[in-house]
């Protein structure tokens, strides 16, 4: 398309807009900015939201298209008022904008206002944001963020802004939540798109969205809208709350214009990784091996196993190229001897130099793409911007491994809990096609035990030996928090920080620089102060430091699932050997509760030996994700945790 002709398709785009606005414009509600009605101020909250911090009175999106410095461009407007009910909502105040810039092309801030009302005396006190609370902030080469801040917030406050974007990039339109964390009263959002532009929409949620569509003189008008809205509260095991906001996207399909070529943007895979196999810092860098050859010869001479030299390269790749805490799934640079020699990459960089040593040493290796937990769940149809992160996958025979060269203390089967997101693309450029694979491995199950044998003095002092032994996901843990600690004396002052009356007296790790071993932590030690005593009983919670004090799970009702990330198992096994002048008086009884298809346990034993006393209190997490439906299942096991942990050990004195 000429820049006449795109001008012409533009102006005839535009020109339609006006009757195109005239018959819709009476469909959406109107909030006119700075017209406070008084009552507003005596909004409430209450019901399941009766604790929210603050509500959003309502939240207007408008979206349309006009002509910008590169062709059509894309114009968001969006006006929201909130009620701040308490001090905990006085964040609304602080509103933040991304936007993108290079080479000219980009995200821009048309126009931004805001102000905050206050009642006083009864007349209302309209504060306006100022231009010294107005911030920008350059993130790196390409995004700046826009900070504003509004003043003389108060309990009891109702604020507002609004703001107006163009974005020169149409291809994906800036999605519109409907849901936010706190409760909202009215919701709406209108699209108009021009006829010869098609997107194809992707809603997600449960809130009730009311939709209506139709098709007008110059293209369509969309329109929708939600009532009382309840705040989604953040809960555990989750990947990012956002996956579960309801909301709407649009994606460009296909562009028709009139004497012109039609343009046709819905990928397929197989489109989707030719492109990749094409792209210089992706396919391209894979494909260059002189480097790759150099490297190889000299880490695998004379090995002939194919476990080991896997091995071998995974452990030169991570410990080699230092990640710079940047994920990506193109590089930074457009050859492997370049990362290699700045000894410092992205996830891409570092996990796409592996894969091409990889394949150097003759091992069977794939890229494969993936969205991170914070990121949310990949849509599912043909989109690559949807990722942001590659790994490795090698076969060996008929085992599947997974590689993630990003950190020191990942192993081969071990990749980052980023992205544990439960399904990657793995993409296969010999035939040009790419498939999704699984990432959950729920026969691997992560362990922590903890093993305590103590005895207990007449002082009520307990003295004796502890050992922690991790693996998995726990034992990645707990590495990166001695190794992030300054020395192991404040590794260990931060372990007794939440632990009132443990001494240690020795302390020593093994296996810390050898993730493929389990972690195994042992401790001298003494605890006082945690047997309580009244009159000739005492009293001791077996558990100590260890125990589940609340349950994780808060909801009444939960609609979304459940996502521990992989399997886990908590084991707690503790011998007390007590004095001879002390007689069990009372004692938890043993208890066993199992969720249907054993997908979730709870097991507490306790024994007694002339005068030594032992327990045993196990939670096993056999599998990653737990169905909404499954939710209540799994809320009152842990209710039945926290009950049984709880109870106590009652000595009598004779």
């Amino acid at each position: 398309m000429t820049k006449s002709t795109a001008l012409l398709f533009c102006l005839l785009v535009l020109g339609s807009y006006a009757s195109y606005a005239q018959k819709t414009e009476a469909k959406p509600k109107v909030f006119k900015y700075g017209k406070v009605d008084p009552k507003e101020f005596d909004t409430k909250v209450s019901g399941p939201d009766s604790a929210a911090s603050a509500i959003a009175l309502f939240d207007i999106g408008k979206g349309y298209f006009e002509y910008g410095n590169k062709g059509m461009a894309f114009v968001f407007e969006c006006h929201t008022r909130f009620k701040i009910i308490n001090k905990n909502g006085y964040d609304r105040a602080n509103f933040e904008l991304q936007l993108y810039q290079h080479n000219g092309v980009g995200t821009t801030l048309m126009s931004m206002d805001g102000a905050t009302y206050n009642m006083e005396n009864g007349q209302m006190v309209i504060s306006k944001i100022g231009k010294d609370a107005k911030f920008s902030e350059k993130q790196d080469r390409y995004y700046t963020l826009k900070k504003f801040t509004l003043p003389n917030v108060k309990e009891g406050s109702i604020i507002e802004y609004k703001y107006k974007i163009k974005s020169d990039y149409i291809f994906q339109l800036r999605p519109w939540f409907f849901q936010r964390d706190i409760p909202t009263v009215f919701s709406e959002y209108s699209l108009s798109i021009p006829e010869f532009y098609r997107y194809r929409s992707s809603p997600g949620g449960f809130v009730n969205i009311h939709p209506y569509n139709e098709a007008v003189n110059g293209g369509t008008f969309y329109h929708y809208y939600a009532s009382n809205v309840p705040g989604l509260k953040n809960e555990n095991f989750v990947t990012t709350m956002d996956d579960y906001k309801s909301k709407i996207s649009f994606e460009l399909s296909s562009i028709t214009v009139p004497g012109q070529v039609y343009q046709d943007f819905s990928s397929s895979w197989p489109k989707a990784v030719k492109s990749l196999k094409e792209e210089t810092n992706f396919g391209q860098f894979i494909a260059k091996t002189s480097y790759h050859k150099t490297v190889v010869s000299g880490i695998t001479k004379g090995i002939e196993n194919p476990d080991t030299t896997l091995l071998l390269i995974f452990n030169h790749v991570k410990n080699n190229i230092k990640w710079n805490k940047e994920m990506s799934y193109y590089t930074s640079e457009t050859n492997p001897k370049s990362i290699f020699e700045k000894k410092t990459g992205s996830s891409a960089d570092i996990n796409l130099c592996l894969l091409g040593l990889l394949k150097e040493a003759k091992i069977e290796a794939y890229p494969v793409l993936l969205s991170t937990r914070s990121n949310g769940s990949h849509p599912g149809f043909p989109v690559l911007t949807a990722f942001d992160n590659v790994v490795v996958l090698a076969k060996i025979g008929e085992r599947n491994i997974l590689l993630d060269a990003t950190d020191k203390n990942h192993r081969p089967g071990l990749i980052a809990y980023e992205n544990l997101n439960h399904q990657g693309l793995m993409i296969d450029f010999a035939l040009e096609n790419a498939q999704w694979i699984g990432m959950d491995d729920d026969s691997n199950i992560s362990r922590k035990n903890y093993t305590y044998s103590l005895k207990l003095d007449e002082e009520n002092k307990l003295t004796g030996n502890g050992f922690i032994a991790s693996t998995g996901y726990e034992a990645l843990k707990r590495r990166a928090e001695y190794l992030s600690a300054t020395n192991e004396a404040d590794f260990l002052k931060s372990y007794k920080s939440d632990k009132p009356g443990l001494n240690i007296l020795k302390y020593a790790i093994n296996n810390l620089n050898s993730p493929e071993e389990n972690l195994v932590e042992s401790l001298e030690l003494s605890i006082e102060d945690n047997v309580e005593e009244a009159g000739n009983l005492a009293y001791f919670t077996p558990l100590l430091f260890e125990r589940t004090k609340e349950n994780p799970f808060r909801l009444e009702e939960r609609k979304f699932p459940v996502d521990f990330a992989y399997p886990q198992e908590e084991n707690y096994r503790i011998t007390v050997e007590f004095p001879k002048g002390y007689v069990i008086d009372k004692m938890p009884k043993n208890e066993k509760i199992i969720l249907p298809g054993e997908r979730a346990s709870f097991t507490f034993l306790s024994a007694v030996e002339g005068n030594r006393l032992m327990l045993n209190s196990k939670i096993a997490i056999k599998t990653s994700v737990f169905s909404s439906e499954e939710y209540h299942e799994l809320k009152e096991l842990f209710m039945n945790v926290v009950r049984k942990q709880a109870e106590q050990i009652v000595f009598k004195k004779s």
